[in-house]
């Protein structure tokens, strides 16, 4: 058979690794039950008005949906409050992500400016797309480097690329510094801000460009359906870009990226104001909850405005992660991320975070 060629530069590509099911844990070890906060999934699932929409529709799926998703576009644009023409949908951010890879740098010539222990996807795809990534040290306590990222970008960087609220720190850029950062840039380069924990901060305008996204002409931002609404199986995401840039990528896109199933269940998610309600509420008290226990524990946090908490355990991560799966519990140890001291445990039902304390007092204290 033949083995046929590609490009030097990604013969050596990593993949994404995600973390072992809860199906694997439980064959590896033998238990009946499992506490999966690795993923920063919902900790209440999917709504059920959402699951009922879902299965009244499931007889359609043999239909192609609507290619761009109108209704689910004119929705978003209705919850967010930006014009329609702003906004795109996508088969999760990720194809946000990517497509402004692909359509926005010139390979061989462009770079892109991002952070390190940051979404492994933009190097990925920087890679993939035959891109310079330029990658800027964090400041202490993983903080944020705005400052040094605006100086790593030129006249050929294409996009300079902020998570915020970050993962895996949790921690979060203020408006201010994302205005001051935006209008640092070079003619031509966006600022793209993913936004996949945004639900989470709190108050939400301190935080989020979009509240004033007619003052930032060269802004970006990249939301999901994934965490707050409970749909990560359905892979729902959008972008809120300028006007012109949207364009060009709905021309320039595959068509029926989005399932019909899953726009359904994001029209449906954006009108169940309860659940979305319950699910804040419920991921607030959770991480306060193990801001203030964890340190009990020995443990040193990073303050969050996310769904989880980073944290270092004083004792071998390895050994309290390989430990704690023993026990039934998934948390996301962080070396993937390139801080191997450190893991990530997103908040849970209150049952399950007081399960995941005490078992973790356990490991430690055993």
């Amino acid at each position: 058979m033949k083995d046929f060629s590609v490009r030097p530069e990604i013969e050596d590509f990593a993949p994404y690794v995600p973390g072992m099911t809860i199906e694997q844990i439980q064959e590896k070890y033998g238990l009946n039950s499992v506490i999966k906060l690795a993923s920063n999934e919902n900790p209440l699932g999917a709504s059920p008005i959402v699951q009922k929409v879902i299965s009244r529709h499931a007889a359609r799926a043999f239909r192609y949906p609507e290619n761009h998703s109108p209704r689910l576009t004119a929705a978003i644009a209705k919850s967010v409050g930006v014009p329609e023409e702003c906004i795109l949908v996508g088969n999760g951010s990720d194809e946000i992500i990517d497509m402004l890879f692909r359509m926005k740098a010139v390979p061989g010539k462009a770079n892109v400016v991002c952070y390190e222990n940051s979404f492994a996807m933009y190097r990925m795809c920087a890679k993939l797309c035959g891109l310079e990534y330029r990658e800027v040290p964090r400041e202490a306590y993983y903080g944020l480097p705005l400052e040094a990222m605006a100086k790593a970008a030129d006249a050929d960087t294409a996009m300079v690329i902020v998570t915020s609220p970050d993962n895996p720190t949790g921690l979060t850029a203020s408006v201010d510094d994302l205005a001051l950062l935006s209008g640092a840039l070079p003619a031509d380069c966006l600022l793209v801000v993913d936004e996949a924990y945004i639900d989470f901060a709190w108050p939400p305008e301190s935080y989020t460009p979009v509240q004033a996204f007619e003052s930032f002409k060269n802004v970006v931002a990249l939301r999901t359906f994934s965490k707050a609404y409970g749909l990560a199986g359905l892979r729902l995401g959008y972008g809120i870009l300028p006007p012109m840039l949207a364009a060009r990528m709905k021309n320039a896109r595959i068509p029926f990226t989005v399932n019909l199933l899953a726009e359904e269940a994001g029209v449906a998610a954006l009108e169940d104001e309860v659940f979305y309600n319950e699910t804040l509420a419920l991921v607030m008290r959770g991480r306060e909850y193990f801001t203030k226990e964890l340190p009990k524990l020995g443990c040193r946090v990073w303050p969050t405005q996310s769904n989880f908490v980073m944290f270092e355990s004083p004792q071998d991560t390895a050994e309290v992660f390989e430990e704690l799966l023993k026990r039934g519990i998934i948390i996301r140890p962080l070396k993937s991320f390139g801080l191997e001291r450190c893991m990530r445990v997103n908040v849970g039902t209150d049952e399950e975070n007081r399960t995941f304390i005490k078992v973790l007092g356990e490991v430690l204290n055993g």
